[in-house]
């Protein structure tokens, strides 16, 4: 058995590979993702803390579990939010092949197969990212889009501006070209493509402000309490998901579905419709789209399968 932590997960997951990775997995005839449980377990410092878990397997082939706590206080601590570990399976025989931190392997995996719908979804022509957010997977985002896109402007927007000023000095490092966004609404107003990867639970991206052909990328928002997004932005957009199940299930959806400003019918299609090509993905130039992710553990199998491989 091997194992990795957070920190050896990055050389066995390049971008490449992972989105190639994830769009083998979402179509494979024999991937099953059954429905995530979920807890909710008291922090002891008087929070509500939440664990889920998530198994998926490719039949014949492996199993894998992930096991993902979310302490929404723990910025106060100067730890993640969201904390995970994986442990893979051989499917043929049970034998466990390997057991990993999930921290980084989550927040590549998440980032990449946004990066794998924007492939479908955002114009070819984009010249403005916008970064809503200064944590990992915000940081992993803006480094994945621009492997799809290359942007002339990565704008990074924090609610501490120290962290977006730190997230932006990391980017630039890499040779990207970050600038720290002070006006939130303006740079929705310009951006090409608006990636958010939060922990809100207040809408923070106004559909009245996007521009014709924007793609919005919601990545946090995973509970029905969280939202990233009002109403106006599903109004106005064009509706695309990873899974269906589990997408209608976060705030950004499931808030609009309950009061009746959309039905599950407005979802034009899920991540596996666009990479085997039953869906088009963006009909023109003018088309606003939004893919929201809610993280199915098919995306984290096909991590874990690499970083083991």
């Amino acid at each position: 058995m091997r194992t990795l932590d957070d920190s050896e997960v990055a050389d066995v997951l390049p971008w490449g590979a992972l989105m190639e990775a994830i769009e083998r997995v979402m179509v494979d005839h024999r991937a099953v993702a059954p429905a995530r449980t979920v807890h909710t377990i008291p922090d002891g410092r008087g929070n509500d803390a939440v664990l889920l878990l998530k198994p998926g397997w490719i039949t014949g082939e492996v199993i894998g579990i992930k096991a993902v706590t979310s302490f929404p206080e723990n910025g106060e601590l100067e730890l993640p939010m969201i904390q995970a570990g994986f442990l893979l399976f051989d499917g043929s025989n049970g034998s466990l092949l390997g057991a990993c931190e999930a921290n980084a392997l989550t927040a590549r995996r998440t980032a990449a197969a946004s990066a794998v719908a924007a492939k479908h979804l955002a114009r070819s022509d984009t010249e403005r990212l916008l970064i809503v957010g200064t944590g990992a997977v915000a940081s992993m985002a803006a480094q994945v889009h621009n492997e799809v896109r290359p942007y002339s402007t990565i704008e990074v927007w924090g609610r501490r501006v120290e962290r977006a000023e730190a997230l932006v000095r990391e980017l630039g490092a890499m040779g990207l070209p970050a600038v720290v966004c002070t006006d939130l609404d303006a740079s929705v107003a310009r951006a090409d493509v608006i990636s958010a990867a939060t922990g809100t639970t207040a809408p923070l991206i106004k559909g009245e402000l996007l521009e014709p052909g924007t793609h919005v990328d919601l990545i946090g928002a995973f509970s029905p309490a969280m939202r990233e997004s009002d109403d106006d932005v599903v109004r106005r957009a064009s509706i695309f998901v990873d899974t269906r199940d589990d997408a209608v299930l976060a705030g950004d959806l499931a808030r609009p579905l309950a009061d009746d400003i959309i039905t599950v019918d407005s979802i034009r299609a899920d991540l596996a419709d666009l990479i085997a090509g039953r869906h088009s993905g963006r009909a023109d130039a003018d088309e606003i789209t939004m893919f929201k992710s809610a993280g199915t553990a098919l995306e984290d199998l096909a991590a874990a399968s690499l970083a083991f491989s």
